[in-house]
């Protein structure tokens, strides 16, 4: 049986929020390729990436780019409010990436979220007792990461 489909990185994707995330322009686009006839989208490498944000130089094979996290949806969980997020520069030309300004606004933002997330919550705990092979030396590794500036 032949299929086709369509590459297009996350980061492509229309946001207000200076980068496409997995919201709800990425259930629009899945709902399009459906539409269409397509029966796959191709994405680059969904990594942490680093110097040059290239998606193919990560600071680990597992963790997730946190730029890919949707402001509105954690709007919706509760964990933001919409003046929190809504006039930060994510960058002003929507056809371009910044990721300067989402390195020094966007990361905050999350901090907020961060701070009002229930850490006893039963699936976070599950998912950090799977997952910790890999995410206590990642966390560790981030973590000297930022007390040095981000140098490498």
């Amino acid at each position: 049986m032949r299929a086709s489909g369509i590459l297009m990185p996350v980061f492509s994707l229309p946001s207000k929020y200076g980068v496409g995330t997995f919201g709800c322009e990425a259930y629009n686009f899945i709902d399009f390729l459906v539409k269409s006839g397509q029966s796959y989208w191709q994405i680059l490498p969904l990594g942490c990436t680093t110097f040059g944000d290239s998606p193919y130089q990560t600071v680990s094979s597992a963790a997730g780019n946190p730029y890919f996290i949707d402001l509105d949806l954690l709007c919706r969980e509760g964990l933001l409010l919409p003046q929190e997020y809504e006039n930060e520069d994510f960058g002003k030309d929507r056809d371009r990436v910044d990721y300067e300004k989402l390195y020094k606004n966007r990361l905050p933002v999350l901090r907020r979220a961060c701070e009002r997330f229930d850490f006893s919550d039963g699936g976070y705990i599950k998912f950090c007792k799977e997952q910790s092979a890999w995410l206590e030396p990642f966390a560790l590794f981030m973590a000297v990461k930022d007390s040095f500036g981000g140098k490498s």
